[in-house]
């Protein structure tokens, strides 16, 4: 399939994929700085996971729940939700993390929202 493509629309592929990659990398970096955790944290691999839970206030267990097909999607759009709302947002912007994470993540990470600690429930 990719293979039909000409060279521009490639390039102009992996530039866009790259980009979304970085404004998610970036926005997640500054939210865990925000909280008060490191923001190289960001780029390990499962060690982001448990700092997102830990920010958002789930416990660290949901991290399994996470890597289970299906059920991880669902757990991620509550987290995401937790998340917005650890920051003073609304279940709505939430919403927008888990499904434009490339939008949602910088604006919480660079806009005027500050950490207010994870949500009791």
């Amino acid at each position: 399939m990719l293979d039909d493509l000409p060279t521009w629309a490639l390039a102009a592929l992996a530039v866009t994929w790259i980009a979304l990659t970085l404004s998610v990398l970036a926005g997640t970096w500054r939210v865990f700085g925000k909280a008060g955790r490191p923001g190289w944290a960001s780029l390990v691999p499962i060690y982001n996971g448990l700092v997102l839970l830990k920010i958002a206030g789930r416990p660290s267990w949901w991290l399994l729940l996470l890597l289970i097909p299906l059920v991880g999607a669902i757990a991620l759009v509550v987290v995401c939700v937790d998340l917005a709302r650890s920051f003073g947002k609304s279940a709505e912007f939430g919403l927008l993390v888990a499904f434009l994470p490339w939008i949602g993540l910088p604006m919480l990470g660079f806009g005027a929202a500050s950490y207010e600690g994870a949500q009791t429930r």
